[in-house]
């Protein structure tokens, strides 16, 4: 997957495939705060992207509070989105149940 950065057409249509993303007002990152029930779905949740992560290699900025998970993703090493970001989102909607 490539670590090119995305022009803006690029991460307006695939922000446009994403549910509840937000892009931040420099268009270098977007995020999402996901909401669990409990610590332990959160953390569990935390568990399944930080493995899905790992074999992108590409890691999260995130944190985490009770049930509630903050997420931002960018591609530090290209100074804004790349594929690899949203392939990332999308894993974390999918294992969030979104």
């Amino acid at each position: 997957m490539s670590r090119e950065r995305l022009d803006e057409t690029a991460v307006a249509g695939a922000l446009a495939g994403l549910d509840g993303w937000a892009l931040e007002e420099d268009g270098a990152a977007i995020t999402k705060t996901f909401a669990f029930r409990t610590f332990s779905e959160a953390f569990g949740f935390m568990a399944r992207c930080a493995l899905a992560a790992e074999k992108l290699d590409h890691h999260p900025e995130w944190s985490n509070v009770y049930g509630k998970v903050e997420v931002r993703l960018t591609t530090h090493s290209a100074g804004g989105l790349t594929a690899l970001d949203f392939e990332l989102a999308k894993r974390m909607d999918r294992y969030a149940g979104s």
